[in-house]
């Protein structure tokens, strides 16, 4: 997670992952921290150690059972060398300075290394931006990653499934990204879905 507007999308997202029973390491820059706290009302420590009792206290000690948390530093963290790449990445929501270090493969931060990790062992990379308008900068960025394989899922949400609240919103976002992963949801219908199965007479 870094530092964009869009801090619900991350969280969810987390939540949904965990709640399929999938092992999650998680990241979050300190400018993270800070869109959490203003957005949602989470405020979490800077330590891993902290980060990792908070998420408990939020969602259930049961809940963050498969969870791992790393300092934005922790160069000695298994997600940092192609040795033991994760099965994917998301980076949600992602500010356009991270996306520019990953297209660049700066690798300044474990953020950005563990992109490039993934990118190099041709793992899915799906990046969530949520800046508008966008600058020629950020879409000769987008174009450059996705020419090296990652998935640009900006955070636009729909409403043909008419959302009672922001929830909704939300979760449409979410729903796009765990299709993305291959990972089975409920989060919102799918379109058509409402046809039924055609029968033989139709």
């Amino acid at each position: 997670m870094t530092g964009a507007s869009g801090a619900r999308y991350g969280l969810r997202l987390l939540e949904m992952l965990l709640g399929a029973g999938r092992a999650v390491h998680l990241v979050a820059s300190s400018p993270a921290r800070m869109v959490l706290a203003m957005e949602d009302d989470l405020k979490l420590p800077s330590g891993a150690t902290g980060i990792h009792a908070a998420l408990a206290a939020r969602l259930g000690a049961g809940a963050v059972a498969r969870l791992s948390v790393y300092a934005v530093e922790d160069w000695m963290a298994p997600i940092a060398s192609g040795s033991n790449p994760p099965a994917a990445m998301v980076v949600c929501p992602c500010t356009g300075g991270t996306l520019a270090g990953i297209a660049a493969g700066h690798s300044r931060n474990l953020i950005e290394r563990a992109a490039d990790v993934v990118l190099k062992e041709r793992r899915p990379l799906i990046l969530v931006p949520r800046e508008t308008p966008l600058s020629v900068i950020h879409l000769e960025n987008m174009l450059r990653l996705a020419r090296a394989g990652a998935v640009i899922l900006p955070a636009n949400p729909g409403f043909y499934h008419r959302p009672s609240g922001l929830s909704g919103v939300v979760d449409f976002v979410v729903a796009r990204i765990l299709d993305q992963l291959d990972i089975d949801h409920d989060l919102l219908p799918r379109w058509g879905s409402e046809r039924g199965v055609a029968s033989d007479d139709d």
